[in-house]
């Protein structure tokens, strides 16, 4: 797992075989944050890594200029290579949650600029993720960004707040945001 961007740039952590979790690829991320630097100055922000598996999204968030990264994973191996890694980087801006994702969006009350899901991608109710989150009043600030990356067999286009879809080799990702979702109508 490789950082791409900002002050942890070049830095490298092995994860371990043994994990059932698949990193968003590096050529993926790199791209990813490519299209979000048009949308998104990330200094500052308040964001949430949802299925957080090998911290790679938190850690490329922390080392872009985030002023919060709320990490959650319920794995307790992932969780544990995730404060490993944040240990080493003696990074404390980010508050890692081992916690189920639904049980946390039922409870919290946090506001986030920036919102990222990679759940399993046979988890039964990753199509309703969209509804979840961009349903959950207060979740995502005013002109705030979902991104929810899935399998090529989700097509989100529909949805009412989705405004953009990347795709980079079997990875996929759909972008959701109020704002965005009603510019792109007119």
């Amino acid at each position: 797992m490789r950082v791409v961007s900002g002050k942890y740039r070049r830095r490298r952590f092995d994860v371990p075989k043994t994990f059932k979790a698949r990193p968003t690829t590096d050529f993926a991320k790199e791209n990813l944050f490519n299209v979000l630097s048009n949308y998104i100055d990330f200094d500052g922000v308040d964001a949430l890594d949802l299925f957080a598996g090998t911290g790679s999204i938190t850690i490329e968030l922390l080392s872009r200029g985030c002023r919060k990264v709320v990490s959650v994973e319920k794995d307790n191996m992932h969780y544990s290579f995730i404060k490993k890694v944040l240990s080493e980087l003696k990074d404390t801006d980010c508050v890692l949650l081992r916690s189920d994702v639904f049980s946390f969006l039922s409870k919290t009350s946090d506001t986030f600029d920036f919102i990222f899901a990679d759940p399993p991608y046979a988890l039964k109710e990753l199509a309703d993720i969209p509804d979840i989150v961009m349903g959950h009043e207060g979740l995502l600030s005013d002109g705030g960004i979902f991104v929810l990356e899935h399998g090529k067999d989700y097509d989100f286009s529909s949805h009412r707040d989705f405004f953009c879809h990347k795709s980079y080799g079997s990875v996929n990702f759909s972008f959701f945001s109020k704002e965005r979702a009603e510019d792109s109508d007119e």
